[in-house]
Order: C-alpha cells, then sequence, then structure tokens
C-alpha cells in the first residue's frame, strides 16, 4: 500500500518514511498544502498522515477538502495537544490523531489499524435498490438519486446511509453505527457520526432541521424512517 506523509519538517518526513518503508509501504512526501492537494490528485495514495501545521493550506483545510468526494484514511500529525484541536480533526473526517512527539512503533501500529479497518472486506449489498419515497438508494451501483437527481455523497455517506435505510425504523446507537460502519476498532468518536449525519441531512432533506428521512431518537441514536 501507498503513503503519503505531510509535514513540513523534513528530518521527520524523512524518519516515518524510513520507518513505513520498513514495513514495506511505498511512500510518497510532500512538504506543504499545496504539492500535497497536487500530489493527491496525481497518484491517490491509500492512506495520508497529514501534519495540521502546514505552509500554504493548513493540515485541516487539506482534510476538509479531500473529505467532499474521498474517503480515504487520515491520520492528522500535530504539535498542539489541546482537546479542541482533536475533536476539530475528528470531525471534519480524520480517521486519527497522533500528537508530536510520538514513537514510531505507536504511528505503525495506528497506521495498520486505520488501513485494517479501512480495507475490511464489506457487507455484501442487497442488489435491489432501496425505495423511500422520492428517495432511491442503489447498493449495487452504490448511487443515490432524490427527485429523479443523483445525490453527490462520500463513500462514508453512503454506508452510513445504506446501512439505516437497510432497516427502516430501527433506532441505532452512536457505538452500534461506529461498529457497523466505522468497524469496531474505530478511533473515532461520537461527534464523527453526529458531522456525517449533518451532512447527510443537506444534502437528502428538503429542512435539514426537521428532517423526514434520518430522524433523532432522543437519548439513543437515530433511525431512517421510510416514507
Amino acid at each position: 500500500m501507498k503513503i503519503m506523509v505531510v509535514d513540513d519538517e523534513k528530518p521527520i518526513v524523512d524518519a516515518v518514511t524510513y520507518n513505513l518503508e520498513k514495513e514495506g509501504y511505498l511512500v510518497t512526501c510532500a512538504y506543504d498544502g499545496g504539492s500535497c492537494l497536487d500530489l493527491y490528485r496525481q497518484d491517490r495514495p491509500d492512506l495520508i498522515l497529514l501534519d495540521v501545521m502546514l505552509p500554504t493550506s493548513s493540515g485541516f483545510d487539506i482534510c476538509r477538502f479531500i473529505r467532499r468526494t474521498d474517503d480515504i484514511p487520515i491520520i492528522m500529525l500535530t504539535a498542539k495537544t489541546e482537546e479542541t484541536d482533536r475533536v476539530v480533526g475528528l470531525e471534519l473526517g480524520a480517521d486519527d490523531y497522533l500528537p508530536k512527539p510520538f514513537s514510531m512503533r505507536e504511528l505503525i501500529a495506528r497506521v495498520k489499524s486505520v488501513l485494517r479497518r479501512s480495507y475490511r472486506e464489506p457487507d455484501k449489498p442487497t442488489e435491489m435498490p432501496i425505495i423511500a419515497g422520492p428517495l432511491v438508494i442503489d447498493p449495487a451501483r452504490r448511487e443515490v438519486s432524490l427527485d429523479g437527481h443523483a445525490v453527490s455523497l462520500s463513500p462514508k455517506e453512503f454506508d452510513l446511509l445504506r446501512f439505516l435505510a437497510s432497516h427502516p425504523d430501527q433506532v441505532f446507537s452512536r457505538d452500534t453505527l461506529l461498529d457497523r460502519v466505522w468497524g469496531s476498532d474505530t478511533y473515532v468518536d461520537h461527534r464523527t457520526v453526529d458531522v456525517h449525519i449533518r451532512w447527510l441531512r443537506s444534502k437528502i432533506e428538503a429542512d435539514a432541521s426537521s428532517p423526514k428521512f434520518i430522524r433523532t431518537v432522543r437519548g439513543i441514536g437515530y433511525k431512517f424512517s421510510g416514507w
């Protein structure tokens, strides 16, 4: 697998590259936000190790940009240890967050864990489309349409919507959704589920503040309501 290391400190990049290559990974490197996005577009990696503090664009900005269309695994690297920074990274869609300084053994363990759960064998999709009024979810083609118009979803947004819609009117806790959609060994917290639910509602609900499809069950979690 190919891993992109993005950090403006060359000694860190060199050390991380050396240890990843010892584990058999192919490594590409970038030292600022602009070159990171250029390299990402040219040769998409399987995972990105992304520093927060970068020239030209912050790691948060890059994570936000990539998450609009891609569910590629991202591990944030940062010298900041404040909880708010960790929360921001996770809410933007980062899969894990590793503060500096870190041990190479821990970094390798995190990389293997994130790759393992991100590329696990997916559940066999239901071949028949799921139809809920104007909303059509096609698991085989991984396509969603609303009132006949295509809806653009990230891979994880699609997985979350498909799982909920496959179990109409069944309430799922955030822990269960993390387990079934993200994987049982995930490092992300409940806020990640809430953020993805908010993104989904903004795309499929006529009024996101009064949703008809994905409803909140106070104190428990979420459910998909049939039309």
